[in-house]
């Protein structure tokens, strides 16, 4: 019966309260989209880089593994020094957190790819560049794909506590929920979305990860 009574009040709160949890989950899913595109944007062309220059890799890596070492609220509290209250210093602390799978799937892909190909396309006259665009990255984008839904759905996590700097997201309706008095329902009415939201996106993610596998394609 509590159950049920828990469930009734959930579903109470979504008729009366279903478009700002909506705007709520458009803001929160755009958020954790936008730090990882930027971290995407920085950290793929850096494993690659690193990928190239393996004497960088340890170093790299070792500084992004540093970053993911901090606590998030207080990785939040440092970046809202410099940018303030808002959204930007959340979208800046996904950013952070984003770079480390990102940057070390793609080293790791550009370095799983076989050097018999790679000689292959050197073979047919092939630049640097060429081999770049036309083989390593084709061969090495499941594995990016990989680092890049990793990213994604730990920022998911990372932008929950966006709240605590006025970001908004689905971390202010569970925020709500702490602060009532009988506020279980309220809660459930924001965890519920944000696991949601979480596991579409991993197994989105998946679909096309397979889909851009070359070993699954060839079969």
């Amino acid at each position: 019966m509590v159950h049920m009574n828990l469930f009734e009040q959930l579903m109470y709160y979504y008729q009366h309260n279903g478009l700002y949890v909506l705007s709520q989950f458009s803001r929160h899913f755009l958020i954790s989209v936008y730090g990882v595109l930027l971290a995407a944007i920085v950290g793929i062309p850096i494993g690659i880089f690193i990928a190239h220059h393996s004497k960088l890799s340890g170093t790299v890596i070792g500084i992004a593994n540093v970053i993911q070492t901090i606590p998030s609220l207080a990785m939040l509290s440092i970046i809202m020094i410099g940018l303030g209250l808002g959204v930007n210093t959340v979208i800046v602390t996904v950013f952070l957190y984003a770079l480390l799978p990102i940057i070390k799937n793609t080293d790791t892909g550009m370095r799983n790819v076989d050097p018999s190909i790679l000689d292959s396309g050197k073979g047919m006259g092939m630049t640097r560049l060429q081999l770049l665009r036309l083989v390593e990255i084709p061969l090495s984008l499941s594995v990016i794909m990989a680092g890049l839904r990793n990213a994604l759905v730990l920022a998911i996590g990372i932008t929950a506590i966006g709240t605590f700097v006025g970001a908004g997201g689905l971390g202010d309706i569970i925020i709500r929920g702490t602060n009532a008095t009988n506020g279980s329902a309220i809660i459930l009415a924001g965890a519920l979305p944000t696991a949601l939201m979480a596991i579409i996106l991993d197994v989105v993610l998946a679909w096309v990860e397979k889909r851009v596998d070359p070993a699954k394609g060839a079969n």
